[in-house]
């Protein structure tokens, strides 16, 4: 019976993510989505809108949102409230996506919870010209593991854009916006204006607001929205920010100046400035949180939370001899602050770099920022339908790098044994290796190179 329990375990998850998958329509683009809110909130309706049971955080942006909502998750936690953790996309299982505690919930806990949510989804897709999709599911699931735990504190990340985004169904009273930049066109628009409009629908009326640095066009849309709704935004440069940082052995020390005292003396365990803005963002929005802008937080729980923040796949060191970094870095602007937080936390002779792009992704721009990071590239594909084929992602790695700096392999595990031959090749403790392109990319290798625990 014992040695069963296990195999049953992974049937019934396997049997869930079926149906959960068999949700993805294709009439609806290759994300997905269907920019309307209307079906979930029905969802949310029949369900007995659980969101509302408990407070919560909600967390929007184009990069940094999961670092982020990991952050101010490990934050609250520090100053023992029980928290709800959502993010999207998973790196290496669904489970992933939906943590009580810090930790993920149980495979056992999932299958239950898809069990108590399947009667319902049918309903709802009758009522709807498209049924209810993949992550609208898994949000409501989550949600709903919330309601049932119960948690003190929801903190959910945002999936894609804001405004009609599955979790917009919250309404929280605490929204922070990290810096936007132009990502998923097709759906947000092609304009920093378009985009802080769609990220800018997670304000709601009264709500306490925090942004990290944003370009004149955004800020000027989010303004705008606080005022339109009556909430208090308090902007990264402004209002609250990083005072002082430098470069530790595993992270960063950070001085943070937050919206009602300063914090001294806090260890981040993570690289680059992006991050250090990023906890900067998160200790201002557990102050609005606990108290508002006027209540200082107590220093020692703020070093506690922070110094227990983690962001897998991001500048995550994986292995050594030869170093592996793991970075999820997927648009221009993840590569510039990637390329930044290299130089500034490491030191390699020789970098080799493993990349996989989706299609719909601007791989010219990525490719050039990661040309002077890179000594030598090896592109591939992964497993995503969206993945960009090798060979059309060699041709534009072949225009940024040449020719002799870059090869081609047809699948993500060659592309790793070329890469670490090439760095063992270059000779030493100089060489590492890059993985980077997709969060599916850096999922992939994460299980390939990661020993489960």
């Amino acid at each position: 019976m014992t040695s069963a329990a296990p195999n049953d375990a992974a049937d019934g998850l396997a049997r869930t993510l079926r149906a959960l998958t068999s949700r993805i329509d294709g009439e609806l683009g290759m994300l997905g989505v269907d920019p309307d809110i209307a079906r979930m909130a029905d969802l949310m309706d029949v369900l007995g809108s659980p969101q509302l049971s408990y407070p919560s955080v909600h967390v929007a942006g184009t990069n940094g949102k999961t670092s982020t909502t990991r952050m101010v998750d490990a934050l609250l936690r520090a100053f023992g409230l029980r928290t709800g953790r959502y993010t999207s996309p998973h790196l290496s299982t669904v489970l992933e996506r939906i943590a009580l505690d810090g930790a993920s919930i149980t495979a056992a806990r999932f299958v239950a919870t898809y069990g108590e949510l399947a009667p319902y989804l049918g309903f709802v897709d009758s009522r709807h010209p498209h049924p209810v999709t993949y992550f609208e599911a898994i949000t409501a699931m989550g949600l709903a593991v919330f309601a049932d735990a119960p948690v003190d504190v929801g903190v959910v990340e945002v999936g894609l854009g804001g405004r009609w985004d599955a979790t917009n169904v919250i309404r929280a009273g605490t929204c922070v916006i990290t810096p936007i930049s132009l990502d998923h066109t097709e759906l947000l628009g092609h304009s920093l204006t378009s985009v802080a409009g769609e990220k800018a629908g997670i304000i709601h009326e009264g709500a306490r607001v925090v942004s990290g640095v944003q370009t004149l066009e955004s800020a000027e849309v989010l303004v705008r929205r606080a005022a339109e709704v009556g909430a208090e935004l308090a902007v990264e440069g402004v209002h609250f920010g990083v005072a002082h940082r430098l470069v530790a052995v595993g992270g960063q020390t950070l001085s943070i100046a937050g919206l009602a005292g300063t914090y001294d003396d806090l260890f981040l365990p993570l690289h680059g400035a992006h991050q250090a803005a990023n906890a900067a963002c998160a200790v201002a929005a557990v102050e609005c949180f606990l108290g508002g802008a006027s209540a200082q937080l107590d220093v020692e729980a703020v070093r506690a939370g922070l110094a227990a923040a983690d962001s897998p796949g991001r500048l995550e060191v994986v292995r050594r001899s030869p170093t592996v970094l793991l970075d999820g870095a997927h648009n221009p602007a993840g590569v510039a602050a990637l390329g930044d937080a290299l130089e500034e936390a490491f030191a390699f002779d020789r970098l080799i770099g493993v990349v996989a792009i989706l299609a719909d992704k601007d791989a010219a721009a990525m490719l050039a920022g990661l040309e002077t990071v890179l000594h030598e590239i090896v592109v591939t594909t992964n497993s995503s339908p969206r993945a960009l084929p090798a060979e059309d992602l060699a041709e534009s790695a072949i225009a940024a790098f040449g020719a002799d700096r870059v090869h081609t392999a047809t699948s993500l595990p060659d592309a790793l044994d070329v890469a670490l031959r090439l760095a063992d090749e270059g000779g030493g403790a100089g060489a590492g290796v890059l993985v980077t392109g997709s969060l599916y990319t850096v999922g992939e290798a994460r299980t390939l190179l990661v020993s489960s625990t």
